[in-house]
């Protein structure tokens, strides 16, 4: 649970002032530190990460009174804005997702193994 805060607080922060693509550098970071299992680090990073962008896309969506989800809905044929901003979120989710999955990857990738001393 305190991962999901740090992974929150982090993702959140970064979106809020650095471009889409910049949420892999703390998620390939933070998913080598924090996770020793590759499925936790992936869901723990999934939801942290749709958590963070769906916040700021239903706070977005407010601030502008939803006139650029409804659009983006008509031009999709989505139907519903509500459903571009899940699209949305869901995404993040899954870019959030893979990069804590990379990183706890890269770890156990380059963890020094135990091997057994030889006899001789």
């Amino acid at each position: 649970m305190r991962d999901f805060f740090i992974l929150l607080f982090i993702f959140w922060i970064t979106t809020l002032f650095l471009p889409w693509y910049a949420l892999l550098i703390p998620a390939i970071l933070f998913g080598a530190v924090l996770f020793y299992k590759s499925l936790r680090a992936f869901f723990t990073g999934f939801l942290a990460g749709a958590t963070a962008w769906g916040v700021q896309v239903i706070y977005i969506d407010i601030m502008n009174a939803s006139i650029l989800s409804n659009r983006i809905a008509e031009m999709l044929g989505a139907g519903s804005s509500w459903l571009v901003l899940l699209i949305t979120a869901l995404i993040g989710g899954l870019v959030c997702g893979c990069g804590t999955l990379l990183g706890n990857r890269f770890r156990i990738l380059f963890q020094p193994k135990n091997r057994p001393q030889s006899a001789t």
